[in-house]
């Protein structure tokens, strides 16, 4: 077997010296703060046979799909999952995707043409820039959270733009990856709406946990007809795989034809349609209890940041996930092994995945969390800190 190239060992050996090397490792038998399962669906045996049942009653007997869904991979159990999806989340319509990185980098490479303009917030998912960086567009970034550096970007560069015609989309995600905060999304909506702009909202990490139902933080506020689209995710709150965007029919059909990470792969399985379905039935009917855990979790983790004093040391968020600076990869990377020796599960989150000098603990809470666990944990922190 060939080796890897002079060039591309040394880029592994300066990750190694730096100890930024990603490896991959189990995490069974530890105490939870790590996984996105907010809510504990992954795990939920109930879920599990509930989507066994729905297999069962619909005669699916089929390990695989077979092929793209434009060949031979477009299952019953697609048409089922995307109206459910519609009528759930409040969309017109709804494509669904393998990953929320697919649904990325199908919907941003495709969508904005040559000649168009594309802002995105500076915290931005990964497979968003990706996405971005396929297609034809201009892009710019702007200050997280920042409304009004986005209109001063925005004035500045559509005075300088030559074409005629030309669309703006502006990027934002409802709840922040490795923050954990929200933007102001009734004043983006209103931006948008006013100046004709078309406003994309990464709803990943708020399904599952926010809104009345779960439907995340766009039905919330009720801004789902000054939204352009939306992408939802199925491996976080849901506790299960896949993804969707959410829209017009047109921007619908529009995918279908050419979006290539749609076009281009396997369907998923009916196995995993199954559990999509499933994990929306279950959050409708049971969800309301966990959701509960969850945001008392959250509450009763603050509390204890704030009487051990170390508010200085978090990020403010209000959600699941709770961000703990600590800057030098070295000196985070040292708090995680000590946690992971209690039998803590969490990581620092290092460069160049966030800004030199914020290396952090990235913590998720979770609705199974209990209140012990989250003491201990805030309690070997201070220590550790």
């Amino acid at each position: 077997m060939s080796q890897l190239p002079n060039r591309l060992k040394r880029v592994l050996e300066t990750r190694k010296k730096e100890g930024t090397l990603r490896t991959l490792n189990t995490t069974e038998g530890l105490i939870d703060f790590l996984s996105n399962d907010y809510l504990g669906f992954a795990t939920n045996e109930t879920l599990f046979s509930k989507t066994f049942q729905l297999l069962l009653t619909e005669s699916v007997a089929s390990n695989g799909s077979g092929g793209s869904r434009l060949l031979s991979g477009n299952h019953k159990l697609f048409t089922r999952l995307e109206s459910q999806l519609a009528t759930f989340y409040k969309s017109n319509a709804a494509l669904v995707f393998n990953s929320g990185y697919d649904a990325n980098i199908g919907l941003f490479s495709t969508l904005p043409q040559k000649g168009d303009l594309v802002f995105y917030d500076e915290y931005i998912h990964a497979s968003i820039r990706e996405g971005l960086r396929l297609s034809n567009a201009k892009s710019y970034s702007f200050s997280h959270n920042d409304l009004a550096g986005l209109k001063e970007k925005i004035a500045l560069n559509v005075a300088r733009n030559e074409h005629e015609t030309y669309t703006v989309f502006i990027v934002t995600e409802s709840i922040f990856s490795m923050d954990g905060d929200s933007p102001d999304l009734k004043a983006f909506a209103k931006y948008a709406k006013s100046n004709e702009y078309c406003l994309i909202v990464d709803e990943a990490h708020a399904v599952g946990v926010l809104g009345n139902n779960g439907e995340g933080m766009v039905p919330l506020l009720k801004l789902e007809k000054d939204v352009f689209a939306r992408t939802v995710t199925f491996g976080k709150g849901f506790g299960c795989h896949g993804a969707a965007i959410l829209g017009s029919e047109d921007l619908k059909d529009y995918l279908v034809n050419f979006a290539k990470s749609f076009i281009y792969t396997t369907g998923l399985t009916p196995h995993s349609l199954a559990t999509i379905i499933t994990a929306h039935e279950f959050l409708d009917e049971l969800g309301k209890a966990p959701r509960k855990l969850l945001f008392e979790n959250i509450e009763y983790f603050k509390k204890q940041v704030a009487s051990h004093k170390l508010e200085a040391c978090f990020l403010p968020s209000d959600s699941a996930i709770q961000g703990c600076i600590i800057p030098g990869s070295k000196n985070a990377k040292e708090v995680a092994n000590k946690m992971l020796d209690k039998g803590f599960n969490l990581k620092a989150v290092l460069s160049p995945t966030v800004p030199v000098g914020q290396e952090r603990l990235r913590i998720c809470l979770h609705s199974y969390n209990s209140k012990e666990e989250i003491g201990l944990l805030v309690k070997l922190l201070a220590s550790y800190m």
